[in-house]
């Protein structure tokens, strides 16, 4: 087990209650290796991490002055097994740590009931229907035609089309073109 940690002081407390608990420290993370992430936020934490985790290549676990709701999923999405608050004692340290290690998952019970509490997302937004215009542009992108054979097209010119295409993209909250065509057909505008 590795134990990182920004902030002095703070990752020998934790690193010493995980010795206490007999857990072994080793020098640098590697394969195999249960990181444990240590600052006074879960983002301090998640910042000490080394190199490796933040490509998702070890076990993490997170421990934290104070865990919020919140700050769980930002946890989980870098890769976090475990997170404990620090007043955790070394036994629900080493508890979080090997289980960690089997890929299992840990969270405080208070902040499992905060996230059940949370509201769910709201459904995605319904889209309204498009212009005849922008399903025609939608459609002739979907068929492979750039925007001079779309404005020749519609006998319009290259300018319009852009500008359709633009507002297209805003509407459906899209990053190129392709991206436009797929949420345009999932969401049965086309």
């Amino acid at each position: 087990m590795f134990v990182a940690a920004r902030a002095a002081g703070v990752g020998d407390v934790v690193a010493g209650r995980l010795a206490e608990a007999g857990l072994p420290l080793v020098g640098r993370p590697g394969a195999g290796v249960v990181v444990v992430a240590v600052g006074r936020t879960v983002g301090e934490a998640l910042a000490a991490r080394p190199f490796t985790c933040r490509c998702g290549r070890c076990r993490l676990v997170v421990v934290a002055d104070s865990v919020e709701a919140g700050e769980v999923l930002r946890a989980v999405r870098a890769g976090a097994l475990a997170l404990l608050e620090s007043t955790a004692d070394p036994a629900r340290l080493a508890a979080a740590v090997r289980a960690a290690a089997r890929g299992e998952g840990r969270l405080p019970h208070a902040v499992l009931l905060a996230l059940l509490d949370r509201p769910a997302p709201p459904p995605p937004a319904v889209l309204s229907p498009l212009t005849a215009r922008q399903t025609a542009v939608l459609e002739l992108v979907a068929e492979g035609h750039g925007n001079a054979a779309i404005a020749r097209a519609l006998s319009c010119s290259a300018h319009t089309v852009k500008n359709v295409i633009y507002d297209l993209m805003a509407r459906l909250q899209v990053r190129n073109r392709s991206h436009a065509v797929a949420r345009a057909v999932r969401a049965g505008l086309i």
